[in-house]
């Protein structure tokens, strides 16, 4: 039953996946942000990769004519000549010149099911376009996201240097008026100054970042452009059913459709190696102009003799009955691993929106709190300068890891758009707490951002955080 349906999909997964190529450009992202729809559009027109893939295609089909067309013929020229004393040619019946042409004939349908084989080879290529097209949205998606995120977390250190700036203005008023010591005043500025260094590592990054997604439009590396979205602006993405997800990624990835295409194609290559038991035969027609003489003519059938098919024939049968079982095999791991995969996001999902929820609604509003507080007791000597420091240091590392909570909800999104067969959230994913702008100010230490997967934005730069590294 299973082998009936690989051989009965095809047809219809290629027209799917054709039909969402539509779909994906309305994916999220595109419709609301102008930036990246262009990024996307200038991605898919001058992408080498695609132009590869295409051209493959292309190649391929040129394939099947060549397959159902006959052999050429053969034209033979010759002369007959009795004795060597002379041109004997129109005096003697048996000298002669020869015209004869042979047409060389395959056994019916076999030109037929040449041609299937390789417009199976049409096809395969034909899926191959789209997952180069399905990953080339992906990786510009990706590299978007990658920049969004280092151009927010630049803002985001904006606000740490205002709140270290306040609490700066704080220690001083205190340090005049002979009620804090001096070093408040100085462990303010250190954390001033190391947030020099983190917005350079940050602005490196994001020069990177820009790199990325320039190579994936073909454009300068070092050309600029502005982003208007923000990772925030993106929201998370909504959790589908388990059966609906599944569906949609049976239906869309490229994988299982060239894998059941696979199996078609070995099909076609068992019907044809069963029709090439049957001789092929050529057919030869020839006149022979004998000068002043009548003409003589010929027309002849000749039949090759399969004698030996139990070493060719039947074993070249054998062979492709073989390679349709292993196709069998290779679309039903396909189709275990795909399942496995939507499974798996759909669970990292769930689990990223609920902890983003979790910093939307309680961290960030708690952690603001208690700044305010911890700066208003401090004013008033109730509370160290080091309360202040943890205050600041756990403002900014729950607002960072909400960031990376969302893009990391994003990534797993862009995988399953992608209908990527890599773990978790495609491309090169890890679990990787990520830290915070303000790491390292409270007594050296380094909050967590609570466990953000961060992925790369496929193999162009690295995901990583800048203002972790200092």
């Amino acid at each position: 039953m299973m082998t009936t349906l690989f051989r009965a999909a095809p047809a219809l997964l290629l027209a799917a996946t054709v039909q969402a190529q539509t779909v994906l450009s309305a994916e999220p992202g595109s419709p609301s942000d102008p930036v990246l729809a262009e990024l996307i559009r200038e991605s898919l027109n001058r992408r080498p990769e695609l132009r590869q893939a295409d051209a493959v295609v292309s190649a391929e089909r040129e394939r099947v004519p060549q397959a159902g067309a006959f052999q050429d013929p053969i034209l033979t020229l010759g002369i007959q000549n009795d004795g060597f004393k002379g041109l004997q040619v129109g005096k003697m019946e048996t000298s002669y010149y020869q015209v004869m042409v042979t047409q060389p004939l395959s056994w019916p349908g076999k030109l037929g099911l040449r041609s299937d084989v390789a417009t199976g080879g049409v096809r395969l290529a034909e899926a191959s376009v789209s997952r180069a097209r399905l990953t080339a949205e992906a990786d510009v998606r990706r590299a978007y996201l990658e920049l969004l995120l280092v151009r927010d977390r630049l803002t985001l250190l904006a606000k740490l240097e205002a709140l270290w700036t306040r609490a700066h203005g704080l220690a001083r008023t205190r340090y005049e008026t002979s009620e804090g010591s001096q070093s408040d005043i100085l462990r303010a500025q250190l954390e001033r100054n190391r947030l020099r260094q983190r917005r350079w590592a940050l602005e490196a990054e994001e020069r990177t970042r820009v790199q990325a997604v320039n190579r994936l439009r073909a454009h300068p590396l070092d050309e600029s452009f502005q982003t208007t979205a923000s990772v925030k602006g993106l929201g998370l993405p909504s959790i589908p059913g388990i059966a609906a997800a599944l569906a949609d990624a049976e239906r869309r990835s490229p994988e299982l459709l060239q894998s059941r295409l696979q199996v078609e194609r070995a099909t076609s290559q068992v019907a044809l190696a069963r029709r090439e038991r049957y001789p092929d035969f050529s057919l030869t027609a020839a006149i022979m102009p004998r000068g002043s003489l009548e003409p003589m003519w010929a027309a002849g059938i000749s039949i090759n003799l399969p004698i030996f098919s139990g070493s060719k024939q039947v074993r070249a049968v054998a062979e492709s009955e073989a390679r349709v079982a292993a196709s069998d095999g290779a679309a039903e791991t396909v189709l275990q691993v795909l399942r496995l995969r939507v499974q798996d996001r759909l669970a990292l999902l769930t689990s990223l929106v609920e902890s983003a929820g979790i910093y939307r609604d309680g961290l960030i509003i708690q952690s603001q709190a208690t700044v305010d507080s911890t700066m208003s007791q401090y004013r008033v000597g109730r509370v160290t300068f080091a309360s202040v420091l943890e205050a600041i240091t756990g403002v900014i590392s729950d607002e960072d890891g909400y960031l990376q909570s969302i893009v990391a909800a994003q990534r797993v999104a862009i995988a399953a758009d992608e209908v990527s067969l890599d773990p978790a959230g495609g491309g090169a994913a890890g679990l990787a707490g990520g830290a915070v702008p303000g790491a390292g100010s409270a007594g050296g230490g380094s909050a967590t951002s609570g466990g953000a997967p961060a992925t790369s934005a496929s193999g162009d730069a690295s995901s990583s955080s800048s203002m972790n590294k200092m």
